[in-house]
């Protein structure tokens, strides 16, 4: 006897459309901040924007927009029923290689301890001029106590 599959479930964290995230640009995609499938929590990548009123923090300051990006990860990871030190891989892009001594650096303070891998890119621009660093994280939920993964 053949059955289908079950369908994964997912739980999307923080739905938004880009219409209303980049009013200054012709886009309409749903998006979400974070997806949790299969034990895994995937970010979108997060930038020096606050999550609540999607204000941009640190203009200019890319050790404040790091720690703001930061700041997020950890929020939604929260939000996620996850945290900081549940994190196995991240992926920095930075719009000039000498911010990465000072992006690694905040980094570090919020992840010491926890040993991800990491990648990271140095572009070009990212979506909106002011942002100089994004980060992305991708945490494996904690089992709770007593059950095996």
């Amino acid at each position: 006897m053949n059955t289908p599959a079950a369908r994964p479930t997912h739980r999307r964290i923080r739905p938004f459309n880009t219409r209303d995230t980049y009013p200054e640009q012709n886009l309409d995609n749903d998006l979400c901040q974070a997806v949790v499938a299969g034990g895994v929590v995937y970010l979108r990548g997060q930038i020096g924007q606050d999550l609540d009123t999607r204000e941009s923090v640190g203009v200019g300051d890319v050790k404040v927009q790091a720690h703001q990006a930061m700041r997020n990860i950890s929020q939604l990871l929260e939000e996620a029923g996850s945290s900081l030190r549940d994190i196995v891989k991240v992926t920095v892009y930075l719009t000039d290689v000498r911010y990465r001594e000072v992006v690694y650096r905040v980094m570090g303070e919020w992840l010491a301890g926890v040993y991800p891998v990491s990648t990271g890119l140095v572009v070009d621009a990212l979506a909106r001029p002011e942002w100089l660093v994004e980060i992305d994280a991708v945490a494996v939920l904690s089992a709770p106590e007593g059950v095996a993964r």
